[in-house]
């Protein structure tokens, strides 16, 4: 059974109370709740995890290949659009990545265009709310 280590940045964890009118009411235990659902059905296994320590995030990223994970998602938060050094980890990554965000980054504040994560994703799934996580689950089972 593939692994998939999925990975929340920073105020994740406050998602279904933080600004809900912008991020929605699903709550990031409901998210997991989705994600593990659509694993089991896809035939895959799910860490998922949330940190808002960019350091513990690239602890993260640089075990999964040691850890066996087949493939990773991950929502940066605010790290996507400030951290070269969670880039430069992924990029070091032979596994198919998958880059999320509920909200569609190109039509919010400039500064959240730009992206770090990009760079080292097969794709990414932005503006879909919390169901662009199982989305990234399906894509990631077609890759591996």
């Amino acid at each position: 059974m593939s692994r998939i280590l999925i990975i929340n940045g920073p105020n994740l964890n406050m998602l279904g109370t933080r600004e809900p009118g912008i991020y929605g009411y699903d709550t990031l235990a409901d998210i997991e709740k989705m994600c593990q659902e659509e694993a089991k059905g896809l035939g895959l296994k799910v860490d998922f995890r949330q940190s808002n320590i960019e350091g513990e995030i690239i602890t993260w990223i640089q075990q999964a290949p040691l850890q066996g994970f087949s493939g990773m998602i991950i929502n940066g938060g605010a790290y996507t659009h400030t951290s070269i050094a969670i880039m430069d980890a992924l990029l070091i990554l032979e596994i198919p990545i998958i880059e999320v965000h509920i909200t569609n980054i190109f039509k919010r504040e400039e500064f959240r265009h730009l992206s770090f994560v990009s760079p080292a994703a097969e794709g990414v799934i932005c503006g879909l709310g919390s169901r662009g996580y199982p989305l990234a689950l399906k894509a990631l089972a077609e890759m591996i």
